[in-house]
């Protein structure tokens, strides 16, 4: 049984009732990983028809990559900060159109010392960063046959996204969603802030309460992803992605949770190295505070729980609003 047949039986206990909650938006902001359009875990419950929902999601990740063999090398030095704006719009009943637009920064960045003095202070290893100058941007990959570099601080808007989401099972709370999205090649290639192609994915999407007296709200998806054929990375990419990821909140009391969550997805190169071609695991935590019925801000940590396979750290913030159907 492959990953991506585990992932979906053990998203199939999800389906039972189901509260308010909203998994953590997580990203893999690594500099290849993050070209490719994988959606992020949400609640599966769609917005009430004629509702609004509006997040602002904002990511700050750490890079430190510097590996080869005898026909490749990867150098991936320096921060990634990501800022999206999503809208959620409820069409009809079960219906929802999704729309999210990124904003990304490459540059050296300002981490460096807080790391390797965290590294230092819990006495673990910093990967080879303290080889290298502090706060520098050097995203490198090379083989005999070419590749691609970045060394020049770069921004822009980044590859722009539209969702469907059908909510095609509800029963006692519990919800299953159909998606399908399409990402549109409207970042910089040479940037780094878009892929230079479309992507296509679909997913199912799960959420429900847990089946005893705790306080235990879980989510999950399980999908699949054909990226196009990328300006930056056309001769090395994989183009058939799978990705899954299971999340829970418990609510500690009507105002406040904590969150924990695994993503999971297919590495994003036809490459040896760990950094471009294998699996990505991310582990993340977080704390959520609904100061309204409206609004609520979510803080959170993502770290690489397969090492390498995503930034070293993703320090993120989320605001969200929610309004209703009476407006």
């Amino acid at each position: 049984m492959n990953r991506t047949s585990l992932a979906a039986l053990c998203l199939l206990p999800l389906a039972f009732s189901a509260t308010a909650s909203e998994p953590l938006y997580v990203k893999n902001l690594s500099p290849l990983a993050g070209l490719i359009g994988l959606p992020s875990q949400r609640d599966a419950a769609t917005t009430e028809p004629g509702s609004v929902e509006l997040a602002l999601h904002g990511s700050l990740a750490s890079h430190y990559i510097n590996d080869g063999n005898a026909r490749e090398r990867l150098n991936l030095d320096g921060e990634t900060a990501r800022v999206a704006l999503d809208l959620r719009v409820g069409l009809w009943e079960n219906w929802e159109l999704q729309v999210e637009v990124p904003w990304l920064e490459h540059s050296g960045g300002d981490l460096d010392e807080f790391i390797d003095d965290w590294h230092d202070f819990w006495g673990m290893s910093d990967g080879g960063r303290e080889d290298v100058a502090r706060d520098l941007l050097d995203y490198r990959y090379e083989t005999p046959d070419g590749g691609f570099a970045l060394g020049e601080d770069a921004s822009g808007v980044g590859d722009i996204s539209l969702t469907i989401n059908n909510e095609f099972y509800e029963i006692d709370g519990a919800a299953i969603t159909g998606v399908l999205g399409y990402k549109f090649a409207t970042g910089d290639a040479e940037d780094f802030t878009g892929s230079g192609a479309d992507d296509l994915f679909v997913a199912l999407r799960m959420s429900g309460d847990q089946l005893s007296e705790l306080p235990l709200t879980w989510h999950g998806q399980v999908g699949y992803l054909r990226a196009g054929e990328g300006d930056l990375i056309e001769d090395y990419q994989e183009r058939d992605i799978w990705f899954w990821g299971i999340s829970m909140d418990w609510r500690l009391a009507q105002r406040f949770s904590l969150l924990a969550q695994v993503d999971s997805h297919a590495g994003p190169f036809k490459s040896d190295l760990t950094g471009a071609g294998d699996d990505a695991w991310m582990l993340s935590v977080g704390a959520r505070w609904r100061i309204n019925p409206h609004w609520e801000i979510d803080a959170s940590l993502v770290e690489d729980i397969h090492v390498e396979s995503a930034p070293d750290v993703t320090f993120q913030l989320s605001l969200r609003f929610r309004s209703s159907a009476e407006g």
